[in-house]
């Protein structure tokens, strides 16, 4: 029996984004100098110069990254976890859009992955893309952080989380982001 409700769509509250920013800060700190330096670069560089080469230094930490980020969240509950996912997927949709899309290009799963990878480098980059897309990297990737609260909660609680959000991270899956 499937039962339905009009229940509204539930938000990521700030004190859950809040968290998701600052366990990927500590992931990326333990890390030591050499990220932080790399990602600080990308926050900074001007994007219109040519020289992308050393911007894709970062991706040899990604993941030393997400093994960091599932060390840390190793204790999280099924509802933490949730709450994480339910925050990624909202960051993710928020920027699933066409002014971004045309910077990094992809597919629907390239974009989707690309957008991973502006979660995973914190809140300065995804702030800075946010604000001005040409900030974004063509072809960059972290497909592990588009739902990795999502795997870690099926892997130990045996179940997909439910996070009531409404929307899609998958690409094209905001309106309000692509022209008609």
């Amino acid at each position: 029996m499937t039962v339905t409700t009009d229940a509204p769509p539930t938000m990521p509250t700030s004190a859950d984004e809040a968290r998701l920013w600052s366990l990927i800060e500590s992931a990326w700190a333990e890390l030591g100098p050499e990220p932080l330096a790399l990602r600080q670069a990308l926050v900074e560089r001007d994007p219109a110069d040519e020289d992308d080469g050393p911007s894709y230094a970062i991706d040899d930490w990604l993941d030393p990254f997400l093994d960091r980020l599932g060390h840390l969240s190793a204790e999280l509950t099924g509802p933490e976890l949730t709450d994480l996912d339910r925050v990624v997927e909202r960051k993710l949709h928020d920027i699933d859009r066409e002014d971004i899309h045309e910077v990094t290009d992809g597919s629907d799963d390239g974009f989707l992955y690309c957008r991973g990878f502006i979660v995973a480098l914190g809140r300065g980059y995804y702030e800075a893309v946010r604000a001005d897309p040409a900030m974004a990297l063509p072809d960059a990737d972290c497909e592990s952080m588009c739902y990795f609260f999502a795997h870690l909660h099926n892997e130990r609680f045996g179940s997909w989380p439910e996070t009531g959000s409404g929307i899609s991270r998958e690409s094209f899956g905001n309106p309000a982001g692509w022209s008609a």
